[in-house]
């Protein structure tokens, strides 16, 4: 039986895959299974995959016959997968040596639904630890009552899917599957489903994970039209956190966070193409005006001078039919 299932989806990264690959065999073990994912890759990647198929014990490659982004990506790897447990990571991050076999430890003797864990960020040679904003470490419990305060840092919005650990069963709910086609942003709506739904989860200071930061083909570092998925993948969180039975006391923190990162991509609104930048504040606009209104207010009003005027901004925006559908 397959114990743990790590799902790995690649895309372009054939500088940084010989790490990340020469990281899951410092991790394999004889019931650990690393379905390798190529998001039809144009680089040296498959290449590199198929070198793996041979030299990583446990490796599955599957192949993508046109580019899905990493949400359909990672949806292929839950297929696939046949493990009791399972977890994801980046096709140009990397591991620590037996972290894997930590984690489950852990997770097995918890008994939980799923983990959350540190990491490292690496941007070039720095290194910095980023933590859970949790501070109840090793502690079984709901996972709603991480999701509040709403003014406040909190796990939904830690929402890396590869900081963590999750059982099957979440899977076979239908919990830990993204929305296919999303480019960015896709683990926005995941970690919000997953605190509502699920029924247990634990924070752990375990670190293993090395995050690498600004990569050049990251989207986090390009101002295309890609980036503006971030509008679709938080619409899906109010939505779905609006039918939710304590949708009152969640909302506010779901329109809280969705007006921060709307107010962030406007302050960096240089670095988009100009189409692009014209099409961010009008679907930005538009987005405003599709969330419940009291409660924006309160948001808006709660945050500093500078966030709030470039809110009502960009509120006071007529929006075109075509871009309010």
């Amino acid at each position: 039986m397959v114990k743990l299932s790590v799902i790995v989806p690649f895309y372009n990264v054939q500088t940084y895959a010989p790490d990340t690959l020469r990281s899951l065999r410092a991790n394999a073990r004889e019931d650990f299974e690393f379905i390798l994912v190529d998001d039809c890759s144009t680089d040296g990647t498959p290449e590199i995959l198929d070198r793996a198929a041979r030299d990583l014990p446990g490796a599955v490659v599957v192949r993508h016959e046109q580019n899905g982004g990493l949400a359909t990506a990672r949806n292929t790897g839950l297929d696939a997968a046949r493990g009791e447990y399972l977890t994801f990571l980046d096709g140009d991050d990397w591991l620590a040596p037996g972290y894997y076999e930590q984690l489950l430890a852990a997770m097995e003797d918890l008994g939980c639904d799923f983990v959350r864990t540190d990491h490292v960020q690496c941007t070039a040679r720095a290194r910095s630890i980023h933590r859970v904003p949790h501070g109840r470490r090793g502690v079984v419990m709901p996972p709603r009552e991480a999701i509040l305060p709403a003014d406040r840092s909190t796990s939904v919005d830690y929402a890396y899917a590869w900081a963590g650990m999750y059982h099957r069963r979440l899977a076979d709910e239908g919990l830990l599957h993204f929305r296919d086609g999303l480019r960015t942003a896709e683990d926005r709506p995941w970690i919000w489903r997953l605190h509502r739904e699920a029924r247990s989860f634990a924070v752990l200071g375990l670190l293993g994970v090395f995050y690498r930061r600004g990569v050049a083909s990251s989207l986090t570092q390009i101002g295309d039209v890609r980036q503006l998925d971030f509008i679709r993948a938080f619409d899906q969180v109010i939505d779905e956190t609006a039918k939710d039975p304590n949708a009152d006391a969640l909302l506010p923190k779901a329109v809280r966070t969705y007006c921060a990162i709307i107010s962030h991509h406007l302050a960096g609104i240089e670095r988009f193409e100009p189409a692009v930048a014209r099409k961010l504040r009008a679907m930005s606009a538009a987005a405003l005006k599709r969330m419940p209104q009291d409660v924006l207010q309160e948001a808006i009003d709660s945050m500093d001078v500078q966030r709030a005027s470039r809110l009502r901004r960009v509120r006071r925006r007529p929006v075109t039919t075509e871009v309010a559908a």
